[in-house]
């Protein structure tokens, strides 16, 4: 065994070029499918440049900066709405998928509703709920939390499964049911990871409500669309720049937050 050990630790360079070999082959495959075609990209510059000069300068009437704000507005109201009730749906979904806490066969379809959740892309969601409800926000507030519920759900459930095992186990000799080890032995530990996981899902999903919005959902995204389909490229820059800012600032603000929740 050590003879065999000494022989490894002298050609390891052998296992390092394997797996050097296999990631150029995966590269090379996935480049393969995507058929790039270099020629075209170089030819395409002067469009990308004529398509860019056409954004600026920025349109600065009061008008456009009005319609901007309200814009904005009904998005964040949408992230609010969106991320609380996809929140509250994905704790017990989380605890359902936990692998610390749940039998095996609830794990199973909580894991399979969490992946086909995540698996439906956020503008079908969208489409979906306009399709049902009609034009608005409420549509893109429902297909938000819906969406919410495949990535928080996920991000619960890692915070459940890193819960020190002692005091789960001492909840169980005690005799606690589950729901009792869930309130009292789980909970108080993961709660700031939560809190955390759900302020950065609602920095999310105001982009997200932003793309919402291209499909009739409400929001940024309908104003938006409606000024690049019209060819009013100077306002949709103004309204870019504008987001641009916002989503900055909101961002600035939760991480601070996030970074007290972490070191409670």
């Amino acid at each position: 065994m050590k003879k065999f050990s000494h022989v490894w630790k002298r050609f390891s360079w052998v296992s390092r070029l394997l797996i050097l070999c296999v990631v150029v082959l995966v590269y090379g495959w996935a480049l393969q499918g995507l058929k790039v075609d270099f020629g075209l990209l170089k030819q395409s510059l002067f469009n990308i440049i004529d398509f860019v000069s056409r954004l600026f300068p920025p349109n600065t009437s009061w008008d456009i900066f009005n319609k901007t704000v309200k814009a904005l507005v009904e998005t964040v109201q949408m992230s609010v709405i969106g991320t609380t009730l996809g929140a509250m749906l994905s704790l017990p979904i989380a605890i359902a998928s936990a692998r610390n806490v749940a039998p095996i066969w609830l794990q199973w379809l909580a894991n399979f509703l969490q992946n086909a959740v995540r698996s439906v892309p956020s503008i079908i969601l969208g489409l979906l709920f306009v399709a049902a409800t009609g034009l608005g926000p409420f549509a893109g507030t429902l297909a938000l939390s819906i969406y919410t519920i495949g990535y928080l759900g996920k991000f619960y459930q890692q915070a459940i499964e890193a819960v020190d095992p002692r005091s789960i186990e001492s909840l169980q000799v005690a005799g606690a049911s589950r729901i009792q080890i869930a309130q009292y032995g789980i909970l108080p530990q993961v709660l700031p990871l939560v809190l955390g996981y759900t302020l950065w899902m609602f920095e999310y999903n105001i982009r997200a409500a932003s793309v919402l919005g291209a499909v009739g959902a409400g929001g940024f995204g309908f104003e938006l669309k409606s000024y690049i389909d019209g060819f009013e490229y100077t306002k949709a820059t103004t309204m870019i720049l504008i987001l641009s800012v916002v989503v900055t600032v909101i961002d600035a603000l939760s991480s601070k937050l996030r970074q007290r929740l972490e070191s409670m």
